[in-house]
């Protein structure tokens, strides 16, 4: 057994391959069969070729419109945003409305108390606070519910952020 069958693979890794660029792709050993994804819950072992063209194209749709539009960022008294930790990654929470924002607050038994928040464009969450945050950061979007988990490889944050950019270039995290 090499080195690298004695490793246990990190989630990142998970994650980079799901949005990794096609060449990266047969580079690197597949995931198992019943592995899942953090995206959608579904195996991350396509089928065919073209069903992971279809959810590559679909999952760039959904972090374009994530990109423009302006979600609700729960912060705390000092104005830093509520994040969560998951998987090797530090999570800030973003929710696409008002009721979403109100059904995790439910969920977590919290409803009533007050949730302030305020309102980022998803691309200044992506671009300015991911990197500022100075771990493996993500942004998770409608936490509890049918929301989108945007990790932090290259394509969705910036190289100096992303993960599978910072080990290509044997940056320490």
């Amino acid at each position: 057994m090499n080195s690298t069958e004695e490793t246990r693979r990190s989630r990142l890794s998970d994650y980079a391959e799901m949005t990794g660029a096609a060449e990266r792709e047969h580079k690197e050993t597949p995931p198992d069969e019943g592995a899942s994804s953090p995206l959608t819950g579904n195996s991350l072992g396509p089928s065919s070729d073209d069903e992971l063209e279809r959810g590559l194209r679909e999952f760039a749709v959904r972090l374009g419109e994530f990109r423009r539009t302006a979600v609700l960022v729960p912060v705390d008294e000092h104005g830093v945003p509520l994040t969560g930790d998951y998987g090797g990654v530090r999570w800030i929470y973003a929710f696409s409305s008002e009721a979403a924002l109100a059904r995790y607050a439910l969920a977590r038994g919290e409803g009533d108390r007050e949730w302030p928040y305020q309102k980022w464009l998803g691309a200044r969450l992506l671009d300015a606070a991911v990197p500022a945050v100075g771990v493996p950061c993500g942004v998770a979007l409608d936490v509890g519910g049918a929301g989108a988990l945007f990790p932090p490889v290259a394509g969705i944050v910036p190289d100096r952020a992303a993960v599978d950019v910072a080990s290509e270039l044997g940056a320490a995290r």
